[in-house]
């Protein structure tokens, strides 16, 4: 067994948003899908993985919903409040993790609206992503990409060769993210995901190829589909067991 095969990792959850672009006055972390929160689905995959030692939730500042929500049993779970910014929220979150997780440690990060990512993707991104230094679930770039002109005109096809979306978790030591993050926010840029923070200090994380349905849900759209793969995920699984 690889040193990387016995790795648990500390998973923050960015929880903090308001989601502007889906709409409505319940941000779209608490929106139900199949009649729950889109949240609670979210953390029931991840707590059902073993590699996840542990959960670390960034909240609003005096979140209503999160006590009411149903939460994963025989996880350790922990919260804290999150700022304004992505950025702002993981530091926050990588800052209240537990003194057991050292600096150098490996832990993950996911966005609270990506609840349909797969137990085998967070399993091969630690397999993967701790020998090579950090990683991140990713895809690769099937569709045709345009340039928009100002008149949202075609102005150009760009090439697709070598271009990926990127997807989480991502998996990073803690010390190295919490000193990424902090000098991008020192330098005025905000990072839109962990990888590009640490990419501005040099370091290249590994690309590791995950499922396209690991959607995040940013839309009305995104529910209804997020909603259809969880019931497809739910009946795959009962059939494997039966």
């Amino acid at each position: 067994m690889t040193a990387a095969a016995q790795v648990a990792c500390w998973c923050v959850v960015v929880a903090a948003g308001r989601g502007l672009r889906f709409g409505g006055e319940v941000p779209k972390q608490y929106v139900p899908i199949d009649g729950r929160p889109l949240l609670a689905w979210t953390l029931e995959r991840l707590a059902a993985q073993p590699r996840i030692a542990g959960l670390l939730v960034v909240l609003a500042e005096a979140d209503p919903y999160w006590p009411d929500l149903d939460k994963p049993a025989g996880t350790p779970l922990r919260t804290a409040t999150g700022g304004t910014a992505r950025a702002d929220s993981v530091l926050a979150g990588l800052a209240a993790l537990p003194d057991s997780v050292r600096s150098d440690d490996f832990v993950l990060v996911h966005d609270a609206a990506r609840p349909c990512v797969r137990a085998a993707d967070i399993e091969r991104l630690i397999d993967l992503g701790v020998p090579a230094g950090g990683g991140l679930l990713a895809a690769p770039l099937r569709d045709t990409l345009k340039r928009a002109d100002g008149e949202q005109r075609v102005g150009a096809t760009e090439p697709r060769d070598a271009r990926w979306r990127a997807f989480t978790p991502q998996l990073f030591r803690r010390g190295d993210l919490s000193a990424a993050l902090a000098a991008a926010r020192a330098a005025g840029i905000e990072a839109t995901d962990e990888a590009m923070a640490m990419e501005r200090l040099g370091f290249r994380p590994l690309l590791v190829e995950g499922a396209d349905d690991n959607i995040k849900v940013t839309t009305p759209a995104d529910r209804v589909l997020a909603e259809f793969l969880l019931r497809r995920m739910a009946r795959d699984a009962s059939a494997t067991v039966s």
